[in-house]
């Protein structure tokens, strides 16, 4: 009986939020429009806010180098590391010949060349370092689902191969050229020129792949290149007086052989308390903020725990349309670390685990978009979804189970972007939830 009074007072209230202003602005079909049918806008309904960590991405098959680190004043230290198996234009050094007079052949030089793919993330003013070492160990999962994860890592030599430090310039279309150790270039030439290097089987048994290692003493951005890099050999063959110039690339001919070991030490900030990826971090212990980060697998979920307890406003209701409205935080964004378009919305239960992306009742996936009207407090600042269906479904559910969203950027496998976002108890950025609901 106590539990019913509660639930009657718990509808009054929601229905006593709604004004005369909001009754009937809300177009619906024409089978609710007779005389006695109301839309009523609620906006008391409570929404829970924490950050989630997921166990692990894919980061494999994204057509994206990505190398660098820096520190993160919100998130702590982010580090990314990019392994990749490589593969020669061909297997002799005068593609589609015998040639017999192979002596004449000499090493000139080797160098790695990189590609810009115009994305960056941090401040590139700043001097970015890295290092080339050689692969001990076969680019190869040792799981069976033939993926590579941010979580992934192989063996490495800790020899140094080549090393730049360099401003990086993302935006321009030139590459970068790293020159590489001339007695790694030299051994490698060798091979090819006495023959014992025949096809890509031999060839990766001695030549597994690399990895692009950054420094963590001065590098303050994380770069993006494109699969298009590779490793160039140089070579001459003299004849006489005669000299001919050839070179031979080396690419990465499979983008599932390439990906990208993206770190974060969270040590000193407000996530540091991170929990299993099955659990999750209340905004109440994070200055009510949650957070997401890509490539790290930080995530914010969002849950609606009394959604249910709408279906007895009225005998008969529904849900007719629902928007979500989430803000950053101000000050948490910035020219060097910038707002995403849209985010990617994800339903799962409460362990975390993903059914699916939250869809219309299309079927069409739904994302958060971003309102970015300048406006003197940053209030116009937002990202709306509508959740309507979501939260209708919810609402009539039958069992005790819960979904939540997940919210995450849509580069979520392949970049290092983040956004913080306010709860519905901060001080300047609230999140907003906007239901209309139809009595009939």
């Amino acid at each position: 009986m106590y539990k019913f009074i509660l639930m009657l007072f718990f509808a009054f209230s929601i229905v006593s939020c709604g004004t005369d202003t909001d009754t009937g602005e809300f177009v619906v079909g024409s089978d609710y429009l007779a005389v006695n049918n109301k839309v009523i806008l609620i906006d008391t309904v409570t929404v829970e806010m924490s950050t989630i960590n997921f166990d692990s991405l894919i980061t494999s098959n994204q057509s994206r180098i990505l190398i660098g680190n820096y520190d993160d004043p919100l998130f702590g230290k982010v580090k990314s590391s990019s392994y990749f198996q490589l593969a020669p234009d061909s297997y002799s050094l005068i593609s589609g010949s015998s040639d017999t007079e192979a002596t004449n052949y000499v090493f000139d030089s080797i160098s790695m060349i990189l590609k810009y793919d115009n994305y960056y993330y941090g401040d590139t003013t700043k001097v970015q370092t890295f290092n080339i070492h050689r692969l001990i160990q076969k680019v190869k999962p040792n799981t069976d689902d033939d993926s590579f994860y941010n979580n992934s890592v192989l063996n490495y030599s800790t020899e140094i191969l080549g090393a730049i430090s360099y401003k990086p310039r993302p935006l321009e279309k030139d590459s970068i050229n790293i020159k590489m150790d001339a007695a790694f270039g030299e051994a490698l030439f060798l091979k090819f020129k006495k023959r014992e290097i025949t096809d890509f089987d031999s060839f990766t048994e001695y030549f597994k792949g690399l990895v692009l290692v950054p420094s963590t003493e001065n590098s303050s951005s994380v770069i993006g290149f494109d699969l298009t890099s590779k490793v160039r050999l140089y070579y001459s063959k003299y004849l006489g007086d005669d000299v001919d110039s050839f070179i031979k690339d080396f690419a990465i001919t499979d983008a599932a052989k390439q990906f990208n070991a993206v770190a974060l030490d969270n040590t000193g900030t407000l996530i540091q308390n991170l929990p299993a990826s099955s659990s999750k971090l209340s905004s109440l212990l994070t200055n009510n903020q949650g957070f997401i980060q890509s490539g790290t697998g930080v995530a914010c979920r969002i849950d609606f725990p009394n959604i249910k307890q709408l279906k007895y406003i009225s005998d008969k209701g529904a849900i007719v349309d629902a928007e979500l409205i989430l803000k950053p935080v101000n000050n948490t964004y910035s020219e060097k670390f910038p707002l995403s378009d849209s985010l990617r919305v994800f339903v799962a239960d409460k362990l975390n685990r993903i059914s699916g992306t939250l869809n219309s009742s299309s079927g069409t996936a739904l994302y958060a978009s971003l309102n970015k009207k300048s406006d003197e407090f940053n209030e116009n600042v937002q990202y709306s979804l509508s959740l309507g269906n979501f939260l209708q479904t919810e609402m009539l559910k039958q069992s005790d189970s819960k979904s939540s969203l997940v919210f995450v950027l849509p580069t979520i496998n392949k970049a290092v972007n983040r956004l913080v976002l306010g709860d519905q108890k901060h001080s300047n950025n609230k999140i907003q939830l906007k239901i209309y609901y139809l009595s009939y």
